[in-house]
């Protein structure tokens, strides 16, 4: 990230921290009972905890006595143990109570995130690198859980404790004990406020650095087969390796520049302590104040100033997960610009009818990539959509699909407007095998089983033997259970296609899209895949994304595209007969299978 950028982040860092803590409230309100007891737990520990040094001042007075009979203070002694055991006690319950708060946080907003990202159209995921994505939720979580841990554990007892010792001792004593202290945490607090705003630009960079560092581990290892084939092992280690470099020389800056910040701490602490006890000490000897008296300001400074102590590395790690969860809330603050209108119903599908009506469609910032598209698919048939690379045929697949909203224009499925109804409802209804079907990393009943929830074994193997995979399946030692590997790496291109097919089969929608199913596969793949689509398409509407054209010669209907408009229409002889495009892409593929 470049330095104007880190800018911008530190100028409008406390609008940031704000907004964290307006959208971490909500979380916490669910659970305020548990909130308010730990609260109270903690309030109960402090004043034990300073109580503490009140009575060891008296057990110090009871026996610093001349000319009388001494007397063990066994009252005393026996209250300052049960002062510290109580201050131990209640710091336990605070610790059991806020536990759930913290986890029940954690588990909402991990859950809140993912279910937002999957609510988001497909050019944000597109955009994004998926490794970046789940850094920053990893990294966005856990600061929730440290950042309730310091408020509850740190912030608020320390505040409450230095109240009540600049209480006591003002109360006590010369206004001026109560006065040094306070000015001591003020400058303390305010000094470390400064110093470590200013070093924050190394930790917004470290950030960067290590987010890149694991994204490109990521793409690397998912594209491991890529990384092998062209011998790039060494510039993907390289690549790895200057990230990870340039993360350690901010890491290095970072640890330097706070052991600076940690003297300036210890320093202010130490003139503000010898200040006091040079004041009691000067008391003592004026007879103004007892020995109990300096015995108990110097605990009362101990309690003052050793949680201070942590302040500088408490206020850090604040500043820390104030970044990381921005990052993550971020996520959040994006929307979605395929959205649901107002009260949208649920799309009804009878006969399975479509129509593209006058479609017009331009991605984010670019040309128009369909102009005025119309045709019908008529339920029941078998629409073809071939064309050049580009000439946007997946396009049209995608905008049925709702993955992306059109420009101008309607598509109708049974005479309803698709942007009228809810999208789950739309893609209920439409079933997808693509080019390259992703396979989840789990067993092969896990993959297609996916289709529908519900569904039984024997649902499952029944969708297996429609689109011939059983066969294979039962060829491998562990059958169904059998795990496909990353992104299904451990399959063929055909073996992975018929998957896909059984997993729609088992949906088994009114409306199925082919993208290009056989494009990629051998002779006898692209055959087994032919087989399981005819059964697949029996009584479906169909429209297919074509590149062979050998596989549509039976459609009740070829679209030609060109140049994101339709240039020729008809039946597979109709379009020969104009001798025109289509017939040019025909002559060409002959050809070419001529020559092999």
């Amino acid at each position: 990230m470049n330095s104007s950028s880190n800018q911008t982040k530190a100028y409008d860092f406390k609008t940031r921290d704000i907004k964290v803590l307006k959208k971490l409230l909500p979380y916490l309100l669910k659970m305020r009972a548990r909130v308010i007891w730990a609260v109270s737990f903690l309030m109960l520990a402090k004043l034990a905890n300073v109580a503490v040094p009140l009575a060891l001042k008296e057990i110090v007075d009871s026996l610093d006595q001349t000319n009388i009979i001494l007397v063990l203070p066994l009252g005393m002694l026996l209250a300052y143990g049960l002062l510290r055991l109580a201050s131990s006690l209640f710091n336990e319950l605070r610790d059991a109570i806020f536990a759930k708060v913290r986890y029940h946080a954690m588990n909402l907003i991990a859950l809140g995130v993912f279910r937002h990202l999957h609510t988001l159209d497909l050019s944000f995921h597109l955009d994004r690198r998926i490794g970046g994505i789940t850094r920053d939720i990893d990294r966005g979580t856990l600061s929730v859980s440290t950042l309730l841990s310091i408020f509850v554990f740190n912030i608020l007892p320390s505040l409450f404790e230095i109240c009540l010792v600049i209480g006591i001792m003002w109360l006590n004593y010369d206004l001026l004990f109560a006065g040094v202290s306070l000015l001591t945490v003020l400058f303390y607090v305010a000094l470390t406020m400064a110093i470590t705003t200013w070093r924050m630009k190394y930790r917004y960079q470290m950030n960067d650095m290590q987010s890149e560092a694991n994204t490109n581990a990521v793409d690397s290892l998912i594209n491991y087969e890529t990384v092998k084939y062209f011998n790039q092992e060494k510039f993907e280690v390289d690549r790895y390796g200057e990230t990870m470099q340039r993360w350690e020389e901010l890491a290095t800056k970072s640890f330097t520049s706070m052991t600076a910040l940690n003297f300036v701490q210890g320093a202010v602490i130490a003139i503000g302590v010898t200040i006091v006890l040079i004041m009691a000490a000067q008391g003592v000897v004026d007879n103004s104040l007892s020995l109990g008296d300096l015995i108990m300001i110097q605990a009362l400074l101990l309690q003052l100033f050793i949680p201070l102590g942590g302040l500088g590395i408490i206020y850090r790690q604040i500043k820390h997960n104030f970044i990381d969860m921005n990052n993550m809330f971020d996520l959040l603050d994006r929307t979605s610009k395929v959205t649901d209108i107002a009260n949208a119903s649920e799309l009804k599908v009878t006969q399975g009818e479509v129509k593209f009506d006058n479609v017009s469609f331009a991605y984010a910032g670019k040309n128009e990539v369909l102009s005025n598209i119309n045709f019908v698919l008529k339920p029941g048939q078998k629409v073809a959509i071939v064309g050049p690379s580009g000439a946007g045929k997946s396009t049209l697949a995608k905008l049925l699909f709702r993955f992306y909203d059109i420009s101008s224009g309607e598509i109708h499925i049974d005479q309803q407007d698709i942007k009228q109804y809810t999208q789950d409802s739309v893609r209920a209804s439409i079933g997808v095998v693509p080019q390259d079907p992703v396979m989840f990393n789990e067993s092969i009943y896990y993959n297609i089983a996916y289709g529908r929830a519900g569904a039984t074994e024997a649902e499952v193997k029944e969708a297996a033997k429609l689109s011939f995979i059983d066969s294979f399946i039962d060829s491998l030692p562990q059958g169904y259970d059998t795990l496909v590997g990353e992104r299904g790496l451990k399959l063929s291109g055909g073996e992975k296609q018929r998957l896909a097919i059984a997993r729609v089969l088992l949906k088994n929608p009114s409306i199925l899209i082919f993208d290009e199913a056989t494009s990629a596969l051998d002779s006898y793949s692209e055959k087994m895949v032919q087989k399981a689509l005819a059964s697949l398409a029996h009584n479906h509407t169909t429209l297919v994304i074509a590149h062979r054209l050998s596989t549509i010669v039976d459609a009740d209907q070829i679209i030609v595209l060109g140049n994101g408009t339709i240039v020729e229409q008809g039946m597979h002889q109709q379009l020969l007969d104009l001798n025109g495009q289509y017939a040019r892409l025909w002559q060409i593929q002959v050809n070419k299978q001529d020559q092999t």
